[in-house]
């Protein structure tokens, strides 16, 4: 059923967005999905907005950040871009979606992880951010802001300039969210890319009270890895709630779109390799009923937890056309009424009439998502992986799990994805760009 066109924005309006991004959250870890954890706020999100079910992402962290604010396909930066990496993803002068809002208007803000450049010269406040506070590099450690030893494990800093805080990142990223919400100009972009549930996992004591004597494990290692593990997730979501309470306290609820994903999926165990005093995590992250974790191609490592939610203008609903990060530059930026000066090579398209309630449904097309050890093709509810000659084939529009590999009863159909697969490599850049050559990545 299409419902009625009141869904739709006036043609002159420009809504604020804020822009979440998790950080390696699970399918399974959110309530809505029936998870163990509470997570109250995303939960009646979800309820009271759109339910984006089939929306992909990269395997890994640099990577969809990548297709999220370019809307291209990650493999378009060069190889550099397929992993997580401290090396500058995007060419200087490339149009980002916080560059085109800027051209249509908006204020620009990034509280929280960056991970496309871990050097100021390749900062955000470069491409297109007015204002950036947070860690350049990727998850550091919630209390001493560090990443991995080298020349990277610094990068915390307020608009380019490194500094040292105290505090627990994920309350001073969201408290900084919070002023700018309070404060920016609009209409703006806040974007949050949380460094929460990522490890290192620890948070303040009030949280981890909420999950004191619960029993995940008989075994008490992973027992507490897991206690700890939810504290970190229902705090990520109390953060949310914050920043949903600043836009009703100063009245721009209405007038703001959130737009909420994971940028991979959970990870099932982890260690610490960050500098860091946090103990391991050997029991994290659920993405059941998927097949596979973060890193991996299965739907356990690219299929996450995202919605949209615009009180007045979107209609709670679930949507279970196939979706990729790719596709919310060329979304929001029309939304917004940017207007380019030449046509945008986009990989990503306009998502908007199926998020709005305007058709149901969008016409089959290739989603790409390339790893460094593989490649899949989704299209039209098939999914092909590709790892050198060998293919597998699910048809996931139906075997959630994956269990069942058809590529061996569907030798056409795999011929076929194969061909759209060398089509769409076409464009890839293989080789690293010749000014990034010799430094550490």
């Amino acid at each position: 059923m299409t419902l009625a066109s009141s869904a739709l924005p006036a043609a002159d309006a420009k809504p604020n967005i804020l822009l979440i991004v998790a950080d390696d959250l699970g399918w399974a870890d959110v309530g809505y999905h029936g998870g163990k954890f509470r997570t109250p706020v995303i939960d009646g999100l979800v309820k009271t907005g759109v339910e984006l079910d089939r929306h992909y992402v990269q395997p890994v962290c640099t990577p969809t950040r990548t297709a999220l604010l370019s809307g291209r396909w990650t493999s378009r930066f060069g190889p550099h871009a397929l992993q997580p990496s401290n090396l500058r993803v995007f060419p200087r002068g490339t149009m980002t979606l916080a560059s085109a809002l800027k051209e249509a208007g908006y204020s620009t803000h990034l509280s929280g992880k960056w991970h496309l450049g871990s050097r100021e010269e390749w900062g955000p406040n470069h491409y297109g951010f007015d204002q950036s506070y947070g860690s350049f590099s990727g998850a550091v450690d919630p209390w001493t802001h560090g990443y991995r030893k080298g020349e990277y494990e610094k990068t915390w800093h307020r608009n380019g300039q490194r500094i040292d805080e105290e505090g627990n990142a994920t309350e001073l990223v969201t408290a900084q969210a919070v002023k700018w919400i309070e404060s920016a100009k609009g209409p703006w972009l806040v974007y949050v890319p949380f460094q929460a549930v990522h490890i290192p996992v620890d948070t303040p004591p009030e949280y981890k009270k909420l999950y004191e004597g619960a029993r995940f494990s008989d075994d008490p290692k992973k027992n507490e890895s897991l206690q700890r593990f939810g504290a970190f997730v229902t705090q990520m979501d109390t953060k949310v709630g914050d920043l949903v309470a600043a836009l009703e306290r100063t009245g721009q609820r209405k007038n703001t779109l959130i737009v909420f994903t994971s940028d991979n999926g959970g990870l099932h165990s982890g260690g610490n390799a960050y500098v860091s005093q946090v103990p391991p995590t050997p029991a994290l992250s659920s993405n059941l009923p998927l097949r596979g974790q973060k890193a991996q191609l299965y739907d356990g490592g690219i299929r996450v937890c995202a919605f949209a939610n615009w009180p007045g203008t979107l209609q709670p609903r679930k949507v279970s056309a196939f979706m990729h990060a790719a596709d919310w530059m060329p979304t929001l930026t029309k939304l917004a009424g940017w207007q380019p000066k030449e046509t945008p090579k986009f990989d990503g398209r306009d998502v908007w009439p199926v998020i709005s309630g305007k058709t149901d449904t969008l016409d089959p097309r290739p989603i790409y998502i390339p790893l460094g050890g593989g490649q899949v093709v989704l299209h039209d509810g098939w999914k092909l992986i590709a790892r050198g000659a060998k293919s597998e084939l699910f048809h996931v529009a139906v075997d959630i799990a994956e269990e069942k590999d058809l590529a061996e009863t569907e030798p056409d159909r795999v011929k076929a994805m194969r061909s759209m697969l060398d089509d769409l490599r076409k464009d890839d850049l293989t080789k690293l760009p010749d000014d990034l050559k010799g430094i550490k990545g």
